[in-house]
């Protein structure tokens, strides 16, 4: 018997071996390295293809994705005042109303009096801020590095060549158009407003159906959350703006810059693009006080434009809205830059709410409190000290 016994080594080889490549499934092919490489990438690629094509669907249809979405972020910005009237018995169409003609009301009157803030001087306003511009490309000039005239010439012929192209023009300067397309969306806003004031949590059930179980604690969790930051995102931003439009009119007043009006009607419209909003209105109010007084005065503007803003962002905004929901300067700038490309000036303004909701489902994904897996913050684990 001992002539037949297989030498332990040769049993341990035999045990390891592998089926033929021929007798093997033929999707074992996707359970290596490169298989699920593979996976990931054809899951990458469809991934890329929807979103694609929902923004081409958004492009084609933003005279009504762009009023559903401020609608919405109407609607979450008055959910507290629907909530409190709904609680002290009024009814829901009654309080509906209120609060739609309450908007209506509060929106028009912005409106009228920025229109009465600058209709008289916002030509000077745009004439000083050139001059301003002229000032500094002379002073330019005389660095030892600065460009010569003809790159100057060729660097305004290109924007100009920008703003009365056929692309830009059909979509900004074509008055007739416009003008019909803001009271289609503005009316169709409104409708759209009157629905999600009136019925927004029905709507949000019946959109929920599908889910059962932790899917649908998740999804109504994820809506608390977004409702709550559109709202918060919302009326803070508009109380910053307020502060600092008062604020920086103050300053101008003190320091005699022509103008100071319509500047901080500026800031308070600008408010509400971060980051970039605050840079390009400081940067008008200080070109006005360059032509205007000198650039000594210009510098004592830019000291107030940034005294204000490091008061903002370092206490007024995380006590109004909370350091939770604060993005970083490098998620709101890509926002930015994405949203102006796909809506404009609208989708600037857009941009960094839709951000800030989308990152406040990120936190509450696995529960009240807890963020999504990927989302928590890693602690290195220490080694232990002998």
């Amino acid at each position: 018997m001992g002539l037949f016994r297989k030498d332990p080594q040769t049993v341990r080889l035999e045990s390891h071996e592998v089926e033929p490549r021929a007798t093997r499934p033929p999707w074992s092919l996707w359970a290596d390295g490169f298989g699920r490489l593979g996976i990931r990438s054809i899951q990458i690629i469809v991934m890329v293809a929807v979103v694609a094509g929902i923004i081409f669907a958004i492009q084609q249809l933003t005279l009504v994705t762009i009023p559903l979405v401020i609608a919405l972020i109407l609607a979450c910005a008055f959910a507290p005042v629907m909530g409190w009237m709904r609680r002290r018995g009024v009814p829901p169409l009654l309080a509906t109303v209120l609060t739609l003609l309450a908007i209506v009301v509060l929106l028009t009157g912005i409106g009228w009096l920025i229109v009465w803030a600058v209709r008289d001087q916002w030509d000077e306003l745009y004439a000083e801020a050139v001059r301003g511009i002229e000032a500094v490309i002379a002073w330019v000039q005389t660095l030892p590095f600065a460009p010569d005239q003809e790159q100057l010439d060729e660097w305004l012929a290109s924007v100009l060549d920008f703003v009365t192209s056929a692309q830009f023009g059909s979509g900004a300067l074509a008055g007739v158009s416009a003008v019909a397309n803001f009271v289609t969306g503005f009316v169709l806003m409104v409708t759209i407003l009157f629905f999600f004031l009136k019925d927004g949590p029905q709507m949000w059930e019946f959109l929920l159906r599908p889910f059962r179980g932790e899917h649908y604690v998740r999804a109504r969790r994820i809506g608390d959350k977004t409702v709550g930051v559109l709202g918060s995102y919302v009326r803070g931003t508009a109380l910053v703006a307020l502060v600092d439009a008062v604020g920086i009119l103050i300053g101008l007043l003190i320091l005699q810059v022509p103008l100071a009006i319509p500047l901080s009607v500026l800031v308070l419209l600008l408010a509400f693009i971060p980051i970039v909003g605050a840079v390009l209105a400081g940067t008008v109010a200080a070109l006005v006080a360059l032509v205007a007084n000198d650039w000594v005065n210009a510098l004592f503007v830019v000291g107030v434009v940034v005294l204000v803003n490091q008061l903002e962002g370092n206490f007024l905004q995380p006590f109004l809205m909370g350091r939770s929901m604060k993005l970083h300067a490098f998620v709101i700038l890509v926002a930015l830059t994405i949203g102006t490309v796909l809506g404009g000036i609208v989708g600037a303004v857009l941009a960094v709410p839709i951000a800030a909701a989308a990152w406040g489902a990120v936190q509450v994904w696995d529960g009240p409190g807890l963020p999504a897996r990927w989302a928590r913050p890693k602690h290195p684990i220490e080694p232990q000290r002998r």
